[in-house]
């Protein structure tokens, strides 16, 4: 007789959250690419990379406290990385040969540079730039948190903060215009290692590393959350001083979330970057970092499948909105945030949890009603 197999208390994921996984696969991989045309699609792929943002956001902020209002400043550090070797390797000297310095980026050639700057040199190679798009913005991740959490800020002031760095960021890259390409970015991204980005084939391929990589990262997100960490991070959020009583340390924990959310909104800008081709501060300063924040608000910050949905509901709002309504869509985006944030406090995910959910399961639930039995006319009764 064979012993029974031990129970598991936490489970890497309950059966409902396989549910929700099994959704959001099905969206992404079969049901989208089947409704939609490339150019539809393309702008769900774009969706998709804020959607990494949101998801850090959930584990930075929901499940351990911390509001960033700056993470676009990571978002536009992994997009700048991918970006600069992929100018790097549109600038080539055959490329380039009608410049006064062929074999560098044509806004360096524009503002008198004459000579690659050495901080660009490391990304004339693809895995060193894979490594840097998830290095970078951690490791800035790592010193802003040790600046903060080491010294307890946090709260409305940690959030100022990251608001302060997301603008100073944006300052630096527009007034460096010789070597970041200022206001307008860097554009006229070609190939990914002889490989055109620009074709519909190569969008739709990218569409789908996308999600796959959504997916790993939600995979890693919730194995954070099952984990003794995640519980607590939890603890964190809700009794920090009796964490810190415990004997924990507080502040190396609050690093950990926050350099996860940092690496999460990295590999979103990079994938941003080759979905869209090009990356400029416009999506490192303080109004996308305000609107990410937005996404996990609204699809609830307490949910990790909450956020992604969240990011693609406000999104794909703002899309329409901005079509059919264009001078009204962020009046719609302001509204759609105000109600829920008013009506459902944890968000989409939280209505469905305490409202939708249990009254599906009633339903499901209840007795079937039973038929009365009819006897044709006249027949004898027994």
């Amino acid at each position: 007789m064979t012993s029974p197999s031990p129970r598991t208390d936490n489970p890497f994921m309950t059966p409902t959250e396989w549910a929700y996984l099994a959704v959001l696969c099905a969206l992404i991989f079969v049901l989208l690419p089947l409704a939609l045309d490339g150019f539809r699609l393309n702008l769900v792929g774009k969706y998709l990379t804020y959607a990494f943002v949101a998801l850090g956001l959930a584990i930075c902020w929901g499940y351990c406290g911390i509001l960033s209002l700056g993470q676009g400043v990571f978002f536009g550090l992994g997009g700048y990385c991918m970006a600069m070797y992929l100018k790097l390797e549109a600038s080539s000297v055959e490329n380039t040969r009608i410049q006064s310095t062929p074999g560098i980026p044509d806004f360096m050639d524009w503002n008198q540079v004459t000579a690659l700057p050495w901080f660009w040199t490391p990304f004339k190679s693809l895995p060193l730039t894979l490594i840097a798009v998830v290095l970078v913005p951690t490791l800035f991740a790592f010193v802003v948190g040790a600046a903060m959490f080491k010294r307890r800020v946090g709260g409305t002031y940690f959030a100022i903060i990251t608001q302060a760095i997301a603008a100073i960021l944006t300052i630096l890259i527009v007034g460096q215009q010789g070597y970041t390409g200022g206001i307008n970015g860097i554009t006229d991204l070609r190939t990914l290692h002889g490989w055109d980005i620009r074709t519909d084939s190569a969008k739709t391929l990218l569409y789908f590393v996308n999600g796959g990589l959504l997916v790993a990262c939600v995979l890693a997100a919730q194995f954070v959350k099952r984990s003794k960490l995640g519980r607590i991070l939890v603890a964190m959020r809700d009794k920090e001083d009796r964490v810190r009583f415990s004997g924990y340390g507080v502040a190396s924990f609050k690093i950990f979330a926050f350099c996860l959310a940092a690496a999460f909104a990295a590999v979103g800008g990079a994938m941003f970057t080759l979905q869209v081709g090009f990356m400029s501060p416009s999506f490192v300063g303080i109004v996308p970092s305000i609107e990410m924040v937005i996404y996990a608000a609204i699809g609830g910050r307490l949910s990790l499948f909450g956020a992604i949905y969240g990011t693609l509901l406000v999104n794909w709002a703002k899309t329409t909105f901005s079509e059919s309504f264009p001078e009204l869509w962020l009046f719609g985006l302001g509204a759609l945030f105000i109600a829920v944030v008013l009506a459902f406090p944890d968000g989409l995910a939280g209505l469905w949890r305490q409202h939708v959910a249990p009254l599906l399961t009633r339903r499901a639930k209840a007795p079937m009603p039973q038929r009365a039995a009819t006897l044709p006319k006249g027949a004898p009764a027994e």
